[in-house]
């Protein structure tokens, strides 16, 4: 199989050009096209021999994201992709528009094996990781095709970031890179459903990105219903890991809890919500559930989710509730994916 060069850390990349016999510098060269172009051909580098163009496209492949499907709110301007891999399998990605810019949105899995009731990515099921090169290519598809520079990512398309944790890393050290993308370390945010040694493995490396946890239960007894990480990390052991995180990095962590109707967005929830988060660096954004059509869950009303909120908010805990994008174009991700799989 040819090596997935767009994956390669840049030092990796120098060795495999000082094997091909070229000086070092020809490694920057490429690596620009890769990481700061976003291009899909060895072909149009245009500063290189074709001796050297010719036999980098027989030793490496540069695995790029495909447009399948494109659609774009009419109410806000969200743009959702679906994409289609080297290998046929499909990912999702959603662009948003805020004041300070262009986020993204992307996955890091075909699939998600963390079962979440409420989540349409684990539905058509779990395919593969994505490379680092797959995971940075939706950031060069999404930028060439709507001619904009984006300055935000956020981990929380398909998948799982922290259950590819390798490939997240290289991602993280070529976007950040100043001959790449160069989008700071803290403009990327990465969400975690809460593997609770790989929080910890976060924190020992001292990468400042924001780290959000999908939470969406006040105790154990909801959250394993709900969520089958809980079983292996109780809710206890997670908040644990996540006020050492927001201790040693000093970096706020957010909560994004879903409200369920009738499960989880009751006022005692909320009471025993805010007595765990109690004194922490943190952020609660509340969610009202995607209505997933085989999930069989409700969102709650606009009643409960301001109550919810009001019952944080007297208790010391800096809340929101998530404005919603894209809500025309079923902009949460997992949705498209699970129809072009035939799932129904």
């Amino acid at each position: 199989m040819k090596i997935d060069i767009k994956s390669l850390s840049f030092d990796e990349l120098k060795n495999e050009i000082i094997s091909l016999g070229h000086p070092s510098f020809r490694a920057s060269q490429i690596f620009e096209w890769l990481h700061r172009h976003g291009v899909s051909s060895f072909g149009v580098m245009s500063n290189l021999s074709k001796n050297l163009r010719t036999r980098l496209g027989d030793q490496f492949e540069i695995r790029c994201c495909e447009i399948e499907e494109k659609y774009v709110s009419a109410i806000d301007g969200t743009v959702k992709y679906l994409f289609r891999l080297y290998d046929g399998e499909y990912i999702e990605s959603v662009i948003m528009r805020y004041k300070y810019g262009y986020t993204i949105c992307v996955s890091s899995q075909v699939g998600c094996r963390m079962g979440c009731t409420f989540c349409a990515s684990t539905i058509a099921g779990y395919k593969r990781n994505l490379t680092a090169g797959e995971i940075e290519s939706q950031i060069h598809s999404a930028q060439a095709d709507l001619g904009i520079r984006i300055s935000n990512v956020v981990l929380m398309g398909i998948g799982e970031p922290l259950d590819n944790y390798e490939n997240l890393l290289r991602f993280f050290e070529n976007v950040n890179s100043v001959n790449g993308l160069n989008i700071s370390m803290r403009s990327i945010t990465v969400s975690t459903c809460g593997i609770v040694e790989r929080i910890y493995d976060l924190m020992e490396k001292k990468i400042p990105v924001t780290l959000t946890v999908s939470l969406h239960a006040p105790n154990d007894e909801i959250r394993s219903r709900t969520m089958p990480i809980n079983k292996k990390w109780g809710i206890d052991e997670l908040i644990k890991a996540c006020r050492k995180y927001a201790d040693v990095t000093k970096r706020r962590v957010s909560f994004e809890y879903t409200l369920i109707k009738g499960v989880n967005d009751m006022p005692d929830c909320a009471k025993e919500l805010a007595q765990r988060l109690k004194g922490m660096l943190c952020h609660v954004n509340l969610i009202p559930v995607n209505a997933v059509l085989e999930c069989g869950n409700k969102p709650s009303d606009s009643e409960s989710i301001y109550k919810f909120a009001e019952i944080l908010k007297k208790a010391g805990i800096n809340v929101t509730i998530r404005r919603t994008l894209g809500s025309d174009i079923n902009a949460s991700c997992g949705q498209l994916r699970r129809k072009r799989n035939g799932v129904k």
